[in-house]
């Protein structure tokens, strides 16, 4: 039986991230030689996982030093590449010190610093970009403004800027950006995909994807007091990669595309952790007025401003083009939520209780 030549090379940035570790892995699987960026090559902590991929897969696995703010940070890597996946991006949505310094410049800098790359490479013929529906709203509160009581692939984040929501702001700079930047020349084209709360099991212990912390916050009593109402709309990280890759391989993909699998609230989830994990953690046992829970927001490190613009609000996503466009099916929002707690308890970032008699 004979191997099958290795496809690529193609480019994954800020290849370490939790969605970008699953799309590598869906690479490599798939025969393609990988190239990947990482702020530091030789951290085992950021690279050991994927390291430990790329052996038991045919193709090859190689990492490039590159950082977001730096100009021709990303020729090298890109080199010979038809495919680039543009993943990396800060994600700091809690306790963000300087929203310019610490999201802003380097999103919008890193999409730029990584197309103009494409530009100058003459193998590259699709970008995929890895954005938000963070960048298709801003506030569950804008769709009151949506006839259909959905959102979907027309709308953009009007209401969000660098004090009010800014990783929201910054997802939507980048994002326009990129269509402004392909936009402008003929030789490759963009394929964006808005993925919602990322869950389910990742392949690195030390990520700090935002939905490892909402996790978190489900084990380690962040709604001891009670479940706001909250909802949010979940995507399982496998789907996410999944979708990634069908985006790049099919010629007649285009645009955006929303991945959502649905939407539940604070105490939906509470109540499928209970289901599998008993009464051990201080999940949630009912859901608190939004009075209240404006009150306890600036606790939380959450704005007031944007709690009331938030809670009480329904959120909901038409993912139909996904569907449609890219053949996407979605694991159950189940499913990740358990699978990923799970993980939390291996890896000790949350830990048994007893329940308070």
């Amino acid at each position: 039986m004979t191997t099958p030549r290795p496809l690529g090379p193609v480019l994954v940035t800020g290849g370490n991230g939790y969605v970008a570790s699953w799309l590598v892995k869906r690479l490599l699987e798939r025969g393609f030689h990988v190239h990947a960026t990482v702020r530091d090559p030789h951290d085992p902590r950021k690279t050991d996982h994927l390291n430990a991929i790329a052996q038991d897969c045919p193709a090859t696995l190689s990492l490039f030093r590159a950082d977001l703010l730096h100009p021709g940070a990303f020729d090298s890597a890109m080199a010979g590449c038809r495919l680039v996946f543009h993943t990396a991006s800060p994600l700091i949505v809690r306790g963000v010190e300087d929203p310019v310094r610490d999201l802003l410049e380097p999103a919008t800098a890193g999409t730029r610093h990584v197309l103009e790359a494409a530009n100058r490479t003459p193998s590259v013929r699709r970008v995929v970009l890895t954005s938000s529906i963070t960048a298709i709203y801003g506030d569950a509160a804008d769709m009151e403004q949506i006839p259909a009581g959905r959102f979907d692939e027309s709308h953009w984040n009007e209401t969000s800027d660098e004090r009010h929501q800014p990783y929201s702001y910054s997802k939507t700079l980048s994002e326009r950006l990129a269509w402004e930047i392909a936009g402008k020349q003929s030789r490759w084209d963009l394929v964006v995909v808005n993925p919602g709360l990322v869950l389910g099991p990742g392949l690195s212990p030390h990520t700090s994807a935002e939905g490892v912390l909402v996790m978190r916050d489900f084990g380690n009593g962040y709604y001891r007091f009670g479940a706001p109402e909250l909802e949010f709309a979940i995507v399982d990280v496998r789907d996410v990669a999944e979708a990634h890759l069908r985006a790049s391989m099919n010629p007649k993909a285009e645009g955006r595309h929303i991945l959502v699998g649905e939407s539940l609230s604070v105490m939906e989830i509470a109540e499928i952790l209970r289901g599998r994990f008993g009464d051990g953690f201080p999940f949630p046992r009912h859901t608190v007025s939004n009075t209240a829970a404006l009150m306890l927001a600036p606790r939380r490190g959450i704005p007031q401003a944007v709690a009331r613009r938030n809670l009480g609000y329904p959120l909901r996503f038409d993912n139909e083009r996904s569907r449609s466009a890219l053949g996407m099916t979605y694991r159950p929002a189940a499913e990740s939520i358990v699978e990923h707690f799970q993980q939390l308890l291996d890896d000790g970032l949350v830990k048994l209780r007893h329940p308070v008699s």
